[in-house]
């Protein structure tokens, strides 16, 4: 009987006990352009190229990285649009894309430890 008490009074303790503050992010959207490879090749290769998830991803955290320290990948909201430029006389294209949608972040200062000191 006074271990269920004890166990009882515990587990009330606990759950009565202040809950830990959950990390705080600040996001922000942003749209960019990818760059097109420096060589050409058959349109459809190109396009195809142009929209492989290695290829947003890898640009989508340079976005995020280019806002300054701290900043990283949330989610790629949006691919954007396929734009390819002709390459002289040939059937060779050099494709990107435009308007690509990046949702990134990053934790809001003076929340989990950020703090000096205090953490």
């Amino acid at each position: 009987m006074i271990k269920t008490t004890f166990i009882g009074s515990l587990f009330a303790t606990l759950l009565l006990a202040n809950p830990v503050n959950a990390t705080e992010y600040i996001y922000r959207d942003i749209m960019a352009n990818t760059l097109a490879p420096e060589h050409c090749q058959a349109e459809s290769k190109a396009k195809e190229n142009a929209t492989k998830n290695y290829n947003i991803d890898r640009f989508s955290k340079k976005f995020c990285q280019s806002q300054g320290y701290g900043w990283h990948v949330d989610e790629v909201k949006s691919v954007g649009n396929t734009v390819c430029d002709s390459c002289g006389t040939t059937q060779e294209a050099r494709c990107h894309q435009e308007d690509v949608v990046v949702s990134c972040k990053r934790i809001k200062p003076g929340t989990v430890g950020m703090l000096p000191g205090k953490g």
